[in-house]
């Protein structure tokens, strides 16, 4: 998120300016964006006035599509408590709750604008964070 936040408010940026605005290194930056330029919400263009772009369309993008693009599919299909398909013709005992709260969870994601996170994102006001997350590295996705 802190990628499209800054690229959002600073415009086109090498990897390395990317990168010092994160309070990370290129490499990371570069496992981060990489999965954003395939998902085409941002785009990469060598050479000397080239570097990272915010797609003209990326303004419009929620939270969820976001995560999504980073992450994969947030729907694996899979029990929570047990290792296997989750549903079926039995259930384990937290499918309902957490069918309800995960459908309410993506629905707020999906219909949540990346771009109003911009002032609740820590480094957001032109500053170098320091926040990081639970591996680390600085959380940026």
């Amino acid at each position: 998120m802190q990628a499209i936040t800054v690229l959002t408010e600073r415009g086109r940026l090498k990897s390395g300016a990317l990168a010092a605005a994160l309070d990370t290194t290129p490499g990371f930056v570069a496992q981060v964006v990489n999965p954003l330029v395939k998902a085409g919400f941002v785009r990469s263009e060598p050479g000397p006035s080239g570097g990272y772009l915010l797609h003209p369309e990326a303004g419009r993008l929620s939270v969820l599509e976001v995560i999504e693009a980073v992450d994969g599919p947030t729907d694996t299909g899979q029990c929570v408590v047990v290792d296997r398909p989750c549903g079926g013709l039995t259930p384990c005992v937290v499918h309902q709750a957490w069918s309800r709260a995960r459908g309410a969870l993506l629905h707020d994601l999906a219909n949540t604008p990346a771009a109003s996170w911009q002032a609740r994102l820590p480094g957001t006001d032109g500053r170098k964070t320091h926040e990081h997350s639970d591996s680390g590295h600085p959380a940026i996705g």
